[in-house]
């Protein structure tokens, strides 16, 4: 990009009206990219799951502490910032079609390696390539949305997609304590890896990029293109460039302050529930799935609700905002989780939490696309990606120091009932209307 410009100009091209597409056939094939992009998340998510089933087991087997659980999620969390970062950059640079293949190729390989080390720092080692893999999957996803979707449409696109974290964290406790009993904890982690090299024979079959496509229509692709063009062509921006822009910043922000709190539940609710209400591998599959089967519906139903704003007329910053403020109320509650009495109290207030943050999140990614022209998408969210999972990181610590000295989940909960909150304050003060210039 030259020196004298500054980003790419939206254009003030009237958007073609839903009614207005192109007469023919409808096909659908921007939802069979959706479809796969769920199941990528799904099997990503079970990836990255699979240790917290079984940290009691591990902890027995190999004898393991709170600090040493802590240490290996933290060295997880710091692959994961580089990999968000950096796949998100290479993504832009190569398209959503190779930078996801070989994103699901790192980590899938990573996952059944789990099986082959015994040891806290073999454990550490195989989770950093994990963490390195899975970091390119939300930026391609978030980018293949914004080429297959117009703008209506792009928040329950991410929900839909978004909802298969909730699925692979259902399925988990209900598969990992089968093989886990039956065969043992190596198995459990070279099945579940497996998954994604299925999953990487399907994409090279199914999916070209929007352009090439041939299985898309005319009705179809002038459906997803009926925003008009976002943005003037130009050069991709640098990371420096795009951290002088608010969207940036408040992206980064709002994945510093919840992201973590999303990975505190996947990492240790799990303990929690083992410590707290003295569940065994075998007994957690029905309150997880519970858990994840309430964040699947906030997945969806938080991208619905504002796609369902902006069809009403609102603009798209302010129906994500309005979500997000209904979002973030539901979380509040989890600071009482562990001080009911019962299992079942506990679980309900979790997974209303759960459900908010999925619908806090699929917004917050939309939001990218909102404001970014195409060719700065991945870049941005792999830029939060990485604040997200440093945030991860001093939690993870905390966790561990925590729970080492004092055993209690109280503070823990405590600080995520609040964090939605401050991450909507937040964000606001720095973007409160959409930006002129997109980028």
């Amino acid at each position: 990009m030259s020196s004298t410009r500054r980003g790419p100009v939206a254009v003030p091209a009237p958007a073609i009206p839903r009614d207005a597409v192109v007469a023919g056939t409808m096909t659908r094939m921007r939802w069979t990219v959706v479809g796969l992009l769920f199941a990528a998340t799904t099997i990503n998510y079970m990836d990255r799951q699979v240790i917290g089933i079984l940290k009691p087991v591990l902890q027995h087997d190999l004898g393991w502490n709170d600090l040493d659980y802590g240490h290996i999620v933290f060295f997880f969390q710091l692959a994961y910032a580089v990999g968000y970062a950096g796949a998100g950059r290479l993504v832009d640079l190569i398209g959503v079609r190779w930078g996801l293949f070989g994103a699901v190729l790192v980590w899938s390989m990573a996952a059944m390696s789990h099986g082959l080390v015994r040891t806290v720092e073999g454990f550490a080692a195989v989770r950093m390539l994990l963490g390195l893999g899975e970091g390119g999957g939300f930026p391609s996803a978030i980018k293949a949305v914004g080429e297959w979707f117009p703008r209506r449409d792009r928040a329950f696109a991410t929900g839909v997609f978004n909802s298969g974290s909730n699925i692979g964290a259902l399925i988990t406790p209900l598969l990992v304590p089968f093989l886990t009993l039956r065969y043992g904890w190596r198995p459990a982690f070279v099945v579940t890896g497996a998954f994604g090299l299925l999953w990487l024979l399907a994409w090279l079959v199914s999916y070209r990029p929007l352009p090439a496509n041939p299985r898309v229509s005319a009705a179809e692709r002038a459906y997803i293109l009926s925003d008009g063009p976002s943005a003037l062509p130009a050069a991709r921006e640098s990371w420096l460039r795009l951290l002088r822009h608010r969207a940036t910043w408040a992206f980064v922000v709002g994945t510093f302050l919840t992201s973590p709190v999303w990975w505190f539940y996947l990492f240790w609710v799990p303990d929690f529930l083992h410590r707290s209400h003295g569940l065994n591998i075998s007994q957690m599959g029905l309150p997880l799935v519970t858990i994840y089967l309430m964040t699947d519906m906030g997945s969806i139903s938080g991208g619905w609700l504002s796609s369902a704003l902006i069809r009403r007329g609102l603009s798209p910053l302010a129906a994500r905002k309005v979500a997000f403020g209904v979002c973030a109320l539901c979380v509040v509650p989890i600071c009482l989780a562990p001080l009911v009495h019962g299992l079942w109290p506990a679980t309900l207030l979790i997974g209303l939490a759960a459900a908010a943050h999925q619908g806090f999140s699929a917004n917050l990614y939309t939001m990218v696309s909102d404001t970014n022209p195409p060719d700065a998408v991945a870049s941005v969210v792999g830029l939060g990606g990485m604040a997200g999972a440093i945030g991860g990181m001093g939690v993870a610590e905390a966790a561990g120091v925590i729970l080492q000295a004092t055993g209690s989940y109280v503070s823990l909960f405590s600080c995520a009932a609040g964090a939605y909150l401050l991450a909507l304050l937040l964000m606001h003060l720095i973007l409160p209307r959409m930006p002129q210039r997109l980028g």
